[in-house]
């Protein structure tokens, strides 16, 4: 007979943050020239994230993934109807929480908001802004969750479209 003790030794509940997250990251608007767009129709980046990684995570995949140069303000936005929803609520950096200019926004520290306590389930859609001079903004889809299986995360592993340039030369535009 098996001792209690080691069969709760064995059996591990599922918990949100030992699963990994396929997330399909879009680019909706941004400084991208027409000539780009004709040659790009869809600019999109799918990344696998763990989901005890933070938004912070997230963001730098993004980053790299659509060959960025120069860091920015960014943030991500939940439950709202469309970029800059008042009613959305927004996981920023940790200097712009407590942002006396928000008009009552709840706001949270996106360096402390891991992936898998944000409760996604397949399906779910949330934005992230990059660079708030320039407003690159993204639509990210929860395209699946599992099991975390081995590996280094966050990864990208399907890039649709060439990367725009982060600042397009304008004057090259035909």
């Amino acid at each position: 007979m098996k001792s209690m003790s080691k069969s709760r030794a064995i059996w591990k509940p599922k918990v949100k943050n030992q699963r990994v997250y396929t997330l399909e990251v879009f680019i909706t608007s941004g400084p991208i020239s027409e000539k780009f767009a004709r040659k790009n129709p869809v600019v999109s980046r799918i990344i696998q994230i763990s989901g005890s990684q933070t938004l912070q995570d997230l963001h730098h995949a993004i980053f790299d993934a659509f060959e960025r140069e120069d860091e920015h303000m960014y943030e991500f936005q939940f439950g709202g109807k469309g970029p800059m929803d008042s009613d959305a609520k927004s996981y920023v950096l940790p200097m712009a929480v407590d942002d006396p200019f928000s008009d009552g926004e709840e706001k949270s520290d996106l360096t402390r908001t891991t992936i898998g306590s944000l409760g996604f389930k397949i399906g779910d859609a949330f934005g992230y802004w990059f660079d708030f001079g320039d407003d690159w903004w993204h639509q990210i889809n929860v395209v699946a969750i599992e099991e975390k299986p081995s590996g280094k995360y966050p990864r990208i592993v399907k890039r649709v479209g060439a990367s725009p340039p982060q600042y397009p030369d304008w004057d090259g535009e035909e």
